[in-house]
């Protein structure tokens, strides 16, 4: 690839110019992190250690809550770190290895998102069969097709990164390296190669909004049919679930689903799925969730009293 590229770094002129901005999103963005980090790893370890992990739904939980740890890993401690620094540079290769690891992680936290709708649809609308069709084998395989189908998504994608001739300006309006930033530094024409992206990332992520959009459609409509106690319980689940969804795929939508060019709101609008959705998830799974929060307590309680009692 030498051959077609005369620069090895690129220059991320990140979220802002203003250096009093830069430090109060210094400290928010490594509040948000730390938050994100804590949230998530109270999640997995909650779910881990209890016989929630055992349950589909919770199983899949503790999957989100892992790829939310390594998305969002790919992306913030590099925002972070540049945010103290006024010159921001990443190299070449970690340019587009953060390419291949965003969308590979980015795109398995879709197709788990995908394997819990399919998960509610079966436990509300099947309910007499949903232990024989969300086995351990059947949710193994889910989750291994949600890898696979991540590597689909993200491999043609960083081909595309890595095909690019870069011949001179390499400033990336952007805090991390994406493919439409980098179609516009690149010295070829990429029109075709914008829609072809446009066409298989966009389209990807608009298919999968709309089966999780018509799944919960369906899920809903037979929440009619259940008891009060029933319904609630089963809404609150749901809830959680359509509110993350909305959350992370609204401006992933707006950003890949449109003309190849970019916008300086795109910065804003992908902090929603690189930091805030996956900081949120802990608290939209775990606020109304009675059972997660025992599972918590129970965990923690004794942890917490062992500790003050060897004090």
């Amino acid at each position: 690839m030498k051959s077609q590229r005369n620069i090895s770094e690129f220059i991320l002129l990140g979220l802002s110019y203003d250096q009093n901005m830069q430090i109060f999103c210094f400290v928010l963005f490594l509040f948000c992190y730390v938050a994100l980090l804590a949230g998530n790893l109270l999640i997995l370890v909650s779910i881990q250690c209890s016989p929630l992990f055992h349950q589909p739904m919770y199983y899949f939980l503790s999957h989100l809550s892992a790829m939310d740890i390594c998305y969002t890993s790919t992306v913030t401690p590099k925002l972070i770190a540049d945010l103290l620094v006024e010159r921001k540079t990443i190299s070449y290769s970690n340019c587009m290895l953060q390419v291949l690891t965003m969308h590979f992680f980015g795109g398995t936290e879709i197709f788990i998102l995908t394997a819990m709708a399919f998960d509610r649809y079966a436990a509300i609308c099947k309910p007499l069969h949903y232990l024989l069709i969300m086995n351990r084998t059947r949710c193994h395989l889910l989750v291994l097709a949600a890898w696979a189908g991540a590597a689909v998504h993200a491999f043609p994608l960083f081909s595309t990164a890595i095909s690019l001739p870069f011949c001179g300006p390499n400033e990336i309006d952007h805090y991390f390296c994406d493919i439409f930033p980098l179609l516009k530094l690149a010295c070829t024409d990429t029109h075709i190669i914008g829609v072809l992206v446009v066409a298989f990332s966009g389209m990807f992520g608009l298919v999968v909004f709309i089966v999780l959009f018509v799944s919960y459609g369906i899920i809903l409509f037979t929440l009619r049919n259940m008891s009060a106690q029933g319904r609630r319980k089963s809404l609150s689940t749901c809830g959680s679930h359509i509110t993350v969804v909305i959350l992370f795929f609204g401006p992933a939508i707006f950003i890949y689903l449109r003309p190849p060019t970019t916008f300086p709101e795109d910065k804003i609008f992908a902090l929603f799925y690189t930091i805030i959705v996956p900081m949120f998830n802990p608290l939209i799974y775990t606020l109304r969730n009675s059972e997660m929060k025992k599972a918590m307590r129970k965990f923690w309680c004794p942890l917490l009293f062992s500790n003050e009692a060897h004090s």
